[in-house]
């Protein structure tokens, strides 16, 4: 195992730069999840971890030892592909004792690392099939055998699970999420699929268009997104924003939205009379209210047993409330929904950083 420090990576094509000096650092023994649109650069910086892209600026370290100009097969490291890349012609067995027969290990060894991976992803059974006689679930499970069995100091994951349907995706995540525990390997892992990133990361690194715009815990990014992008990124249903105008005077500060609405603003927001903003709150802290709060045009209801989803409007603003009972609203009709100030944001309406004291 080992920590990766990635500081002031820069990455360019041609004149084109892609990566804008990245900031990261992954502890040993951690799971780090770099997530972000199609085209932010999460895929890239995986990348130049593994040494399969070169290094524009900055360095790469894996273990203290600075990696920028070491090769790929030298820097200890196994990666798992969005398309599995398997051997066709090779068993189970074959493909993942590849790397071991490469490197010269003798029979005894690969015989007790592929079992012992075999056992641990329930592909015991399996080892003498081909690629093509496997569901998508077990070829990425003999995808993953194969990074095991090199005993790597990193495993490098990117979007494994983008293949598969989602029902299987949810099973794959449990167990990528249980193997990460017992082996307790650095990993690093890109998607673009902030429900994967919220439920197996130790570290979310959130990137838009070559940078970081925010890293933590994911709860930390849920419970303080740095700006409405993170906010609107994490967390689905997606945050609902309100823009509105602060105001400050007599002993009280509020937001005024802008059909003249008056909630009193998210405790401990910061921000000066005056400022436009944006009241950002989430679906499930929204409460129906008979007389105060946010009134809505309620769109769509959507029952879906352990909860109601509602589609509603504001104003011309689209918003979304999630409610654990059960309601029976007609679309067409006004609901007023009252946010938990202890759990609503207010951003800059310019910069869209959180505004807080």
């Amino acid at each position: 195992m080992a920590q990766v420090s990635i500081r002031s990576v820069k990455k360019r094509f041609g004149e084109v730069e892609v990566l804008h000096g990245i900031d990261v650092h992954i502890a040993d023994g951690s799971f780090t999840v770099l997530v972000g649109p199609s085209g932010c650069g999460k895929s890239t910086l995986l990348r130049m971890i593994a040494g399969l892209e070169h290094i524009s600026g900055g360095e790469i370290a894996i273990g203290g030892k600075v990696v920028n100009d070491v090769p790929p097969k030298q820097r200890d490291i196994a990666m798992v592909f969005q398309n599995y890349a398997l051997y066709p012609h090779m068993t189970v067995r074959d493909n993942m004792a590849f790397a071991l027969m490469l490197a010269k290990a003798d029979r005894a060894t690969i015989d007790a690392k592929v079992g012992r991976a075999a056992e641990i992803l329930g592909l015991t059974q399996l080892l003498g099939r081909f690629p093509r006689q496997l569901s998508g679930g077990q070829r990425q499970r003999v995808a993953m055998g194969r990074a095991i069995v090199r005993d790597p100091q990193v495993f490098l994951f990117d979007e494994p699970l983008s293949n598969l349907d989602a029902k299987l995706r949810v099973a794959m995540r449990t167990e990528i999420k249980e193997l990460h525990q017992r082996l307790k390997t650095t990993s690093v892992y890109v998607t673009h699929d902030q429900i994967e990133a919220m439920t197996m990361g130790d570290q979310i690194v959130v990137m838009r268009d070559g940078r970081i715009e925010q890293s933590g815990s994911p709860l930390e990014l849920y419970d303080r997104p740095a700006n409405t992008f993170v906010a609107g990124f994490i967390g689905s249903p997606a945050m609902n924003f309100l823009p509105g105008t602060l105001r400050r005077g007599g002993g009280g500060t509020s937001v005024e939205l802008a059909d003249g609405t008056q909630l009193e603003a998210p405790s401990g927001a910061a921000g000066s009379d005056g400022q436009p903003v944006i009241f950002g709150t989430r679906p499930e802290h929204l409460a129906l209210s008979a007389d105060r709060g946010i009134p809505t045009e309620v769109v769509t209801v959507e029952p879906t047993g352990a909860d109601t989803f509602i589609s509603c409007r504001h104003h011309g603003t689209d918003m979304s409330a999630v409610f654990r009972e059960r309601h029976a609203f007609a679309p067409g009709t006004t609901i007023r929904l009252l946010p938990d100030l202890q759990r609503a944001h207010l951003f800059d309406a310019a910069t869209g950083a959180r505004l807080a004291a």
